[in-house]
């Protein structure tokens, strides 16, 4: 078996190809055993299977908030708008308790679904894979949903290190 050539390029040219890719942006929320509420920013969102419904999304491995999602059942990925830019920014820099004043729901699981969010989805953590810098989590959707007025709400993606909305072409 062949392995993978060493990188021809550092990791900041690697840092802006990557860039170039537009994402999505999701906050991910889940409910420690303390019942403290945990939630972060993340923009490595993915559909990975219809049967079984699956998605993906990544994590830092020294992330403070991994030891809860590695050991969780459960967690919700909550699709954010493009008017709920305060809520990602929130949630990727906030110390402290990042669901201070923040309107959401427990979903089945018990798991907080925000509101507003243009889509979510309820899932049951099925398995980690640990790659590089990061662990990969999959997860096995149980329950979803969608804004009532989805259609006429413009998603809130990220690209070139800047956050935008979308329009139709």
């Amino acid at each position: 078996m062949k392995h993978a050539s060493p990188p021809n390029f550092d990791q900041s040219a690697f840092k802006q190809a990557l860039g170039q890719f537009a994402t999505g942006v999701t906050v991910i929320t889940t409910r420690a055993a303390s019942g403290q509420l945990i939630g972060i920013t993340a923009s490595s969102f993915n559909s990975v299977s219809l049967d079984p419904p699956l998605v993906l999304w990544s994590l830092a491995t020294r992330s403070a908030s991994m030891p809860v999602f590695r050991s969780n059942s459960h967690y919700v990925v909550n699709v954010l708008a493009a008017s709920q830019i305060d809520l990602c920014k929130r949630f990727a820099t906030v110390k402290g308790d990042r669901f201070e004043g923040v309107s959401h729901a427990a979903g089945d699981s018990g798991m907080p679904v925000l509101d507003g969010a243009l889509a979510w989805f309820e899932c049951h953590n099925r398995s980690r894979y640990e790659e590089g810098d990061h662990v990969i989590f999959v997860g096995e959707v149980e329950r979803c949903g969608v804004h009532e007025h989805a259609a006429e709400i413009s998603p809130l993606v990220f690209q070139s290190g800047q956050f935008h909305g979308l329009k139709s072409i």
